[in-house]
């Protein structure tokens, strides 16, 4: 069964160029303000949305994302109202892939069978969950395949040879490779570096390998886009985002437009990539 990632990939591989996937977390500032920054994430140039799943707990993520969350179960969102977000976003777009991204103790929480059902029907195309590794897959992974949802797995650059195949077993959609390590947003990853480590993993699938953490500006997302097939940005998103809030950490007039306008700067970049590859 085709996805709309897959499709997306497809299509944008037809075209010669890479995909801007962006990370959003849900409920942040609030609910409302969070669904019309996901609508208006397409119209600036994403091709492929990662939403956060809001936890107490996001112990992979740095600041700018650990406070995103805070904010959003400040404002009260719960994985319910996420799955609602996405049902209303799916009325004017069913073409854009979303992905939930998170830590696994929601989805335990709300019960995995009960999940899967209601993220499928929400229009919920794949999940990435964090902290669970190949060797748990009969928790979440398998049963998400079943019920049609890819599900993606993270690589880094500690992953050798030895580890990668189990780490591919059963990913599907995209393979995510986090360029540096440690948490997101703190450091600008190495582009040369980067590229090399993509082939590497390209030897051992055929799936698309976006690479995210430190992709903040448009000459980023244009390099990396150069050597990937796709490009995640999150932080840089969070950070514009938090910049047009009030001192209580509300929304304002600038906040949709602070997001979109970014989003709009990295697309360029990124097809800006295709561009020089074409001219080449």
């Amino acid at each position: 069964m085709t996805t709309r990632i897959d499709q997306r990939f497809a299509d944008l591989k037809r075209e010669g160029r890479a995909a801007l996937v962006t990370f959003t977390m849900a409920g942040d500032p609030d609910t409302k303000t969070s669904l019309e920054i996901l609508r208006a994430l397409p119209k600036a140039g994403a091709d492929v949305i990662e939403l956060g799943m809001p936890f107490t707990d996001p112990m992979a993520d740095g600041p700018a994302i650990q406070a995103s969350s805070g904010r959003a179960l400040k404002a009260g969102q719960t994985l319910k109202k996420t799955l609602a977000m996405v049902r209303a976003f799916r009325k004017a777009d069913d073409a854009t892939p979303i992905v939930l991204m998170g830590y696994y103790n929601p989805i335990y929480i709300y019960g995995v069978d009960k999940f899967l059902v209601d993220a499928k029907s929400a229009g919920v195309d794949g999940l990435i969950v964090v902290d669970l590794p190949p060797e748990e897959d009969e928790e979440l992974c398998l049963p998400a395949l079943k019920a049609g949802l890819n599900f993606v797995r993270l690589a880094t650059p500690t992953t050798d040879d030895k580890r990668l195949p189990a780490v591919l077993a059963n990913t599907s959609g995209f393979v995510y490779y986090v360029s540096i390590t440690g948490i997101t947003g703190m450091a600008t990853p190495d582009t040369g570096k980067v590229t090399g480590a993509v082939a590497r993993i390209k030897r051992h699938t055929k799936l698309p390998v976006a690479v995210g953490f430190g992709v903040r500006t448009a000459a980023h997302a244009r390099a990396i886009a150069q050597g990937a097939d796709g490009v995640v940005v999150g932080s840089a998103l969070i950070d514009a985002l938090k910049g047009s809030l009030d001192r209580h950490n509300k929304a304002t007039r600038k906040t949709v437009k602070a997001v979109s306008d970014l989003v709009a700067v990295l697309a360029a970049g990124v097809r800006g990539a295709r561009r020089r590859q074409a001219a080449e």
